[in-house]
């Protein structure tokens, strides 16, 4: 029996699968399982993958049902002690693994760890700091999980096999499933961090107020489910939490879009934020998000952007969610 049990959801993932599984059987725990769960490509993905020659790496066919069906698909697969997830795209660094699974041997309360991320972007060399991923927030992380997924992606979380026993796979019909799963992990079990930036999320290049709609409408599904189970104690929580959503909606377009709708669109969101969380005015992070708008909004394209390359390292978000993956 493998020791990790390593599931990735592939959908047309040509372009990258190779270097993902790379990036696995480089890694310094070698005593682990690859699942490649196909999820009715119709590219070349099933081909590249079989022809890896590595006895680790195996595949699976199956009729599209979306990234958390195909997650779920690989845990009814998994043979291992543990359980990591890794999307088509994405990269670790070598000791994620190693690393994870010491965290979690040195703290048996825990059941569920996590690490810190980085952004690589298309070109996979141009990488920068996920800004608010480096919590270290141990131990019941849950309330801090309500108000952001500071775990960020679904390429990070590894868990033991009695967590999903427990808490079941992912929701298969919401779009922010990763948190959502976090969260429901969260509620029952103990976390431990690693403190150190083990995966590499690629982001797609691309308009953000045209996924807008679609983003806040499941963000919000996401956070209802959320304070349905949630204690009492907690549900003073949830228009704070509702304002950090907008205010991460809002942070994506102006990263995003420069056009007329984008500018609506986070100001939109700004404005949500502080009617749900008055006191969010007094954030620094905030502030720095308003007089971006506005230097966009009074300023030409060329000499905002310039203006705000000086405020940008200065701009750091607490809980940033990584936009979900198709």
């Amino acid at each position: 029996m493998p020791k990790v049990s390593v599931i990735i959801p592939a959908y047309n993932a040509e372009n990258t699968i190779v270097e993902t599984i790379e990036s696995i059987q480089k890694q310094t725990l070698s005593d682990f399982e690859v699942l490649v769960i196909d999820d009715g490509s119709k590219d070349k993905t099933i081909e590249l993958v079989k022809q890896i020659t590595d006895p680790r790496v195996q595949v699976f066919a199956y009729p599209n049902g979306g990234v958390s069906v195909a997650r779920n698909r690989g845990i009814e697969q998994a043979k291992g002690e543990f359980i990591a997830f890794i999307d088509n795209d994405d990269l670790w660094t070598e000791d994620k693994l190693e690393l994870q699974i010491a965290a979690l041997e040195q703290h048996p309360e825990a059941s569920a760890v996590y690490s810190w991320t980085v952004n690589m972007m298309d070109d996979g060399e141009s990488i920068s700091f996920v800004q608010g991923t480096e919590s270290t927030v141990e131990g019941n992380i849950y309330p801090d999980l309500l108000l952001g997924n500071f775990i960020g992606s679904g390429s990070n979380i590894l868990v033991r096999r009695e967590v999903i026993d427990v808490v079941g796979g992912y929701e298969p019909n919401l779009a922010f499933s990763d948190w959502d799963f976090c969260l429901r992990v969260a509620a029952k079990f103990q976390f431990v961090v690693v403190p150190k930036p083990q995966i590499l999320y690629r982001k797609i290049a691309g308009s953000m107020s045209s996924k807008l709609d679609a983003m806040e409408k499941e963000g919000l599904r996401a956070l209802e489910r959320a304070y349905q189970t949630a204690p009492p104690e907690l549900q003073h929580l949830k228009n704070r939490s509702l304002a950090f959503l907008h205010r991460y909606l809002a942070d994506l377009c102006l990263a995003h879009d420069t056009d007329a709708k984008g500018l609506d669109a986070a100001q939109k969101n700004l404005w949500q934020a502080v009617k749900l969380y008055p006191q969010i005015l007094q954030e620094r992070y905030a502030q720095k998000l308003i007089i971006k708008l506005l230097i966009k909004r009074l300023l030409p394209g060329n000499l905002s952007n310039s203006v705000i390359q000086g405020l940008k390292k200065q701009i750091s978000c607490p809980d940033p969610r990584v936009e979900p993956k198709s």
